[in-house]
């Protein structure tokens, strides 16, 4: 009896053992899942001087949907540490498509925009980005679609009580203001995707290919509008009017996240 008790007492303390390992690699799973203690940690890495392991995590949560504007400021913080000044302004651009109107961003924008060089107008290649960043940051969207269903319910209230007036007035009042709202919604809609050249001396070649002949070289930081995909290239132009083909990851867009795969820039 006493062995068979030992036996039994042995059997539950390995059954134990194995409940506190599984909950303790959940735990430890679970810790390094979560969103907010990978972002805790890639801060931790870009203050110890670890700035390409930092941006390798701002990555992978960027393309994990953990996007926002604190992240990609954080991000183009390291970027900068590296001397990775295009890569630095990608990321702040992300982050002013992700989240308009950070005044903070905009100036950190027009610092490096200063200091790689840079015209204003490279980093606005076409003007109807301008109106869709508006659309967002006044989320126009909503706004036209309350005013529109605003107008109907005041139509309705004009039909029923046809002696008052002023719900006609209101009615066409909303419904004109919520199709000006749409409008600067579907222009914004019509930018051709923009890119960032993140990196010195990008070559411009004249196929997607990596035996393409090169036309010539694209500025560090200049915003292209993007023409067509093929593969792992974008067929862009640049501010002279030069049409091309580059690698993607030499020239990011602003309108998607960076692949988590994707290899820091040199």
């Amino acid at each position: 009896m006493s062995a068979q008790r030992s036996r039994r007492r042995l059997g539950g303390a390995v059954r134990m053992a194995a409940v506190l390992a599984a909950l303790s690699a959940w735990a430890a799973g679970a810790s390094a899942a979560d969103p907010e203690q990978r972002f805790r940690e890639a801060t931790a890495l870009a203050r110890a001087g670890d700035y390409p392991a930092a941006v390798t995590v701002y990555r992978e949560l960027a393309a994990g949907g953990r996007e926002s504007g604190s992240l990609y400021w954080n991000w183009a913080q390291a970027a900068q540490a590296r001397g990775a000044a295009g890569e630095a302004l990608w990321a702040l651009l992300r982050g002013r498509e992700v989240e308009p109107g950070d005044a903070a961003a905009a100036r950190e924008i027009e610092r490096l925009r200063s200091a790689l060089n840079l015209d204003p107008a490279e980093l606005s290649p076409s003007a109807l980005s301008g109106v869709g960043r508006l659309a967002r940051r006044g989320h126009l969207a909503l706004i036209a679609v309350i005013l529109l269903v605003a107008s109907l319910g005041v139509h309705v209230v004009a039909r029923l009580a046809r002696s008052w007036r002023w719900p006609v007035a209101a009615a066409w009042l909303s419904f004109l203001l919520g199709i000006v709202a749409a409008a600067f919604v579907w222009l914004g809609s019509l930018a051709p995707p923009t890119a960032v050249v993140v990196r010195r001396d990008v070559p411009l070649a004249d196929a997607a290919s990596a035996t393409a002949s090169v036309l010539g070289t694209m500025r560090e930081g200049e915003a292209v509008p993007v023409l067509d995909v093929s593969g792992p290239y974008l067929r862009v132009q640049d501010s002279s009017g030069a049409r091309g083909w580059v690698l993607a990851e030499d020239v990011r867009r602003l309108d998607q996240p960076l692949p988590a795969g994707a290899p820091a820039s040199r």
